[in-house]
């Protein structure tokens, strides 16, 4: 079975579109999205897209489907305590809209959707024998890891799965590194890359192949801006025309979560 691993597709449906034609070329026998799919400028048209496909699809949930839900399950809007198990801190005024806006598109029609992705997922993939997909790593979804991350302070999260393979998401940097003898695979972000424009990805078997797609970044960057979303014009501008530095966030994420 080759294997498409997508992550952090953040509602960038033409980044999405892209993607799914190379998919489509490569001969891809499943897909796996890695979480993230949501928050984004166009989150109810993606999810359409992903859930009316003929290729298999399997879904895990990140951080932002995490967020949203906890947004709908709130007993009012500013009552999400999502992300004060994480930070400590209150989300943003701005990010708080983000989450508002996007649980609004989604409700109801996908919440028992969402309610259902598992945190990870173990499949056997032909040629590299048992993988499992994570978000941000395989006991949390937000905990964040980069290349750059010490490996000691990785060893206790990923010895001991019992897998050849570990992919996973959520730093929109795609990379491949060595923790405790395990391969480890980041597989990057289809919406929202950090680093070169564009959308990353992954294709799985018989090895590891971290896939680049170029796409029209300023039609793309036109569609976006039509949508309704509350940062339409930054997305446009900061993730898909001109997105952050590896430099910068490698800087910013490396020790975020270890230390």
């Amino acid at each position: 079975m080759r294997t498409a691993a997508l992550h952090d597709i953040h509602a960038n449906l033409p980044a999405l579109e892209a993607v799914l034609a190379e998919v489509r070329a490569a001969g891809v026998d499943q897909i796996v999205v890695g979480g993230d799919v949501l928050p984004g400028p166009m989150p109810r048209e993606t999810l359409d897209l992903l859930l009316s496909l003929d290729i298999p699809v399997r879904f895990i949930v990140g951080n932002g489907e995490l967020a949203v839900l906890a947004q709908i399950n709130a007993a009012t809007a500013d009552a999400v305590t999502y992300w004060g198990t994480t930070s400590g801190k209150p989300l943003p005024e701005p990010q708080r809209q983000v989450l508002r806006w996007t649980a609004d598109q989604i409700h109801p029609r996908y919440d028992d959707v969402l309610r259902s992705w598992p945190k990870t997922l173990r499949l056997e993939v032909d040629g590299l024998g048992p993988v499992l997909f994570c978000h941000g790593t395989p006991r949390s979804e937000t905990e964040v890891f980069t290349r750059l991350t010490e490996e000691r302070l990785l060893v206790p999260v990923f010895q001991g799965l019992g897998v050849s393979l570990v992919v996973c998401g959520h730093t929109h940097m795609p990379f491949e590194r060595t923790i405790a003898g395990l391969r480890v695979v980041n597989a990057g972000s289809v919406g929202m890359p950090f680093g070169a424009p564009g959308a990353d990805w992954a294709l799985l078997g018989p090895g590891v192949e971290l896939r680049h797609t170029v796409y029209d970044l300023p039609r793309a960057a036109a569609r976006i801006r039509d949508t309704r979303y509350p940062e339409a014009q930054q997305f446009a501008a900061r993730n898909v025309l001109q997105p952050p530095s590896e430099a910068a966030t490698l800087e910013a994420f490396t020790h975020a979560s270890f230390r």
